[in-house]
């Protein structure tokens, strides 16, 4: 399985429009962050997590030949505004591709973008839309079959919504929550790679800040950590050196095996 981080930024990315602080202005290409989203491949599969607003950016870049199946996290823009670019997709499988997401994500993709969803609408006129299956899941069940590949969901809180992490083998990825349920770190243990939130610094209201993911870290025990949904606060030169051992600062284009 690889798996490729497509963005590691935060809602605005970084660098933020019109910021002057020092990331924004560096010139390391580790701070130049697309908004967060990943690329799964499994056994000849093709998985995005999230359709952020970069995506048409970030499959150029990447060379995605084909979309299998879309796993959403949560509703927010920065994760679903890229949801047109599958059209390009389409055009090119001639089939519809289907897209899982909890309640949350399902209703919200239903009001936002009902043109996407041919079975339920019918345009009055135009053409090039998205062809898109929309499925909803509990994330309190124990496993999500999507093309014979097994995922285990994990429900998150992110403020008072619920998002969703997803495992798969051994490598979990968990983006935009400020807490995680006991249930679904039982979910998280014996992992080889984990991918998980931490926006700043400072303690925000939805997201893990950095000690509240290396909290987190000291109970699932993965062997390796990529920290992602990074913002402007955090300057991947001087925070890859003062990281504890194991853990590290993920970056548009990292390519995970294993």
């Amino acid at each position: 399985m690889i798996l490729t981080i497509l963005g590691s930024g935060n809602s605005t990315g970084v660098p933020a429009i019109q910021c002057k602080c020092r990331v924004c202005r560096s010139r390391h290409p580790r701070n130049k962050r697309l908004r967060s989203s990943a690329w799964i491949r499994v056994r000849g599969k093709s998985f995005l997590i999230d359709t952020s607003p970069d995506l048409r950016q970030q499959a150029l870049r990447a060379r995605i030949p084909r979309v299998d199946a879309v796993l959403y996290t949560h509703p927010h823009a920065d994760h679903v505004h890229g949801i047109d670019d599958l059209r390009s997709f389409n055009f090119v499988q001639k089939s519809e591709i289907p897209l899982y997401g909890n309640e949350w994500t399902c209703r919200e993709l239903k009001i936002k973008f009902p043109y996407s969803f041919p079975r339920d609408y019918q345009p009055k006129e135009g053409g090039g839309t998205p062809q898109l299956q929309l499925h909803q899941f509990d994330a309190q069940d124990k496993t999500l079959r999507v093309m014979d590949e097994e995922f285990i969901p994990l429900s998150l809180a992110h403020g008072s919504k619920e998002s969703v992490g997803y495992r798969i083998d051994a490598i979990a990825y968990v983006t935009d929550c400020s807490y995680i349920p006991p249930s679904s770190l039982d979910r998280m243990k014996e992992l080889s790679v984990l991918v998980l939130d931490c926006l700043r610094l400072e303690p925000h209201g939805t997201h893990f800040n950095l000690d509240q993911a290396l909290e987190t870290i000291s109970k699932v025990k993965p062997r390796k950590t990529f920290l992602t949904h990074i913002g402007h606060e955090i300057d991947y030169a001087k925070w890859r050196k003062k990281l504890p051992k194991g853990v590290f600062l993920a970056y548009d284009g990292l390519t995970i095996k294993t």
